[in-house]
């Protein structure tokens, strides 16, 4: 994982795995969004199997997918609610974490 901390509450990285979890907990992350749809690119984890065993760990989930199309008001909207329910920091991710920075980007046009 190559983890990029935008500000204090929200960092952004590449495809993570089930695997990757137990260290993104104990990183301190308390929640995480994930920016890519499932079935993007063979063998991506699936989004149930991470959603799975962070909550298990505690950690708050959510499945925002932001497809080839781009960010869109809806995704921005579902960001928002995120960041507004959730606790920090919090972790974003898709295939490069690109996606991940536009998206919370967009929302910071709305929250402020």
């Amino acid at each position: 994982m190559d983890i990029r901390q935008i500000n204090d509450e929200y960092s952004v990285t590449g495809q993570i795995t089930v695997e990757d979890l137990d260290r993104i907990k104990a990183m301190g992350f308390k929640s995480i969004v994930c920016n890519r749809p499932d079935d993007e690119e063979p063998g991506q984890p699936k989004f149930a199997d991470i959603a799975a065993r962070a909550k298990e760990l505690g950690i708050d989930i959510r499945h925002i997918p932001v497809g080839r199309m781009g960010v869109d008001a809806e995704g921005v909207k579902a960001m928002v609610d995120a960041l507004d329910e959730f606790p920090r920091p919090m972790l974003g991710f898709c295939r490069s974490g690109a996606r991940s920075t536009a998206i919370y980007e967009k929302s910071q046009h709305i929250r402020g």
